[in-house]
């Protein structure tokens, strides 16, 4: 009897130890599943030591995709605040240690990064929403006025200006040709694409729409793509002007594309964000999760895509699928475009805030409100936040001490 009992006890003990050596395996095997899905790496290499200290552009670079290797830590605190004599719908630019802003008082401002002085001023004939671009030691941006300006970077006194015939708010973008020649390119109320010498402001080309041209153009190789007031997403030759596709987005567009891989990301006034192969010139997916249109404009990194709604919300979709991977609720609309800094995400939004988002399940970080409209776009660079706000203020945010 005894021994019958010893032998229960020992088979008992040895189911219950495969049992548990199963459910370790189980266990270590869900856990790798769900790593491989959720995890986030820093992969993307595309001018990381660049735009570690730099922002030098509407989200980051000429491809508008809207991120940073640079890693922020889990709280901030205003290290300073610049105030200007109008509302700030301008996205900062950042280079070598200085910031450069418009404003509705329809100046353009240059301040020191760290201590948030003024360095210069220079005053446009109109509001200046659109943000600056900076390239070779030239400040180079757009007023409502309807000029372009080309500003030193130094001293703010005035290179040259080009006039179109509409306001301008699309923000500048460049690239150079073979024969090492910068290019600015701007996009007008007048309806079309300006494309002009960085050096003296003559015309090289202009590319013409049906409508208006709200956002910005985004540049990849030598094709030139940006969505119109018309309704099309447009590609253009960046060598000519010449139109190489146009592709019926369905709405009309207000915000900027980002492009990646000839693909590019966007969303339009019918409540749709889509992606789109440049070459083809087809939608390769649709997401139509929200019933408000979408002006922000995405940013692209680590197979996610990332922006704000008129829902009130912020959305991260997976870049190749367009499944939803998740969802941040504010108090209003997110007409601001989110930045992608390492694992978080920064954005504004219209209910007076500054979100800090993490990119793995769109959790809050962190938070801190203005309390009136931000609809300026963050620029992260030299281990700083920097944001305009409605009321009339430059943010800067860094680490706590």
């Amino acid at each position: 009897m005894i021994n019958t009992v010893k032998l229960i006890l020992v088979l008992v003990v040895f189911v219950l130890a495969c049992a548990i050596v199963v459910g370790v395996a189980i266990s270590r095997r869900t856990a790798r599943n769900t790593e491989s899905e959720t995890s986030v790496t820093v992969t993307d290499t595309a001018v990381v030591t660049e735009q570690n200290e730099n922002w030098p552009m509407f989200h980051g670079g000429s491809d508008l995709r809207g991120f940073t290797t640079t890693g922020l830590p889990d709280s901030l605190k205003v290290v300073w605040k610049f105030k200007t004599g109008g509302e700030i719908n301008s996205s900062p630019a950042i280079a070598n240690g200085m910031i450069f802003i418009g404003s509705a008082d329809a100046n353009v401002y240059a301040i020191d990064l760290q201590s948030g002085s003024q360095i210069w001023a220079y005053k446009t004939g109109g509001a200046v929403e659109a943000t600056a671009c900076v390239v070779d030691g030239s400040v180079f941006i757009g007023s409502e006025d309807s000029f372009l300006y080309a500003l030193d970077a130094k001293t703010g006194q005035l290179k040259w200006r080009y006039e179109t015939e509409g306001k301008i708010l699309s923000s500048a973008n460049y690239f150079v040709t073979e024969d090492r020649k910068t290019l600015i390119l701007v996009g007008s109320y007048d309806g079309k694409l300006h494309c002009v010498n960085s050096a003296d402001g003559k015309l090289v080309w202009a590319y013409e729409t049906d409508s208006y041209v709200n956002g910005s153009p985004a540049v990849e190789g030598d094709m030139i793509a940006f969505g119109g007031c018309d309704g099309m997403i447009h590609i253009v030759s960046a060598k000519d002007g010449k139109a190489i596709k146009t592709i019926e987005a369905g709405a009309y567009i207000a915000g900027s594309p980002a492009v990646v891989d000839g693909k590019i990301f966007i969303g339009n006034y019918d409540n749709v964000f889509f992606k789109a192969d440049l070459k083809l010139g087809q939608i390769v997916w649709e997401f139509t999760g929200s019933d408000e249109p979408y002006y922000s404009s995405p940013a692209v990194s680590q197979g996610l895509v990332v922006f704000g709604g008129r829902d009130d919300r912020v959305h991260c979709l997976d870049i190749q699928t367009g499944y939803e991977r998740w969802s941040f609720v504010t108090l209003d609309a997110v007409d601001s475009s989110p930045v992608i800094c390492g694992d978080k995400v920064v954005v504004g939004c219209e209910d007076g805030r500054v979100y800090m988002l993490n990119l793995v399940d769109g959790g809050k970080v962190w938070s801190y409100e203005m309390g009136q409209s931000v609809t300026s776009s963050p620029a992260v660079a030299g281990g700083r936040i920097v944001v305009g706000c409605d009321d009339g203020y430059v943010y800067a945010f860094g680490a706590k001490r």
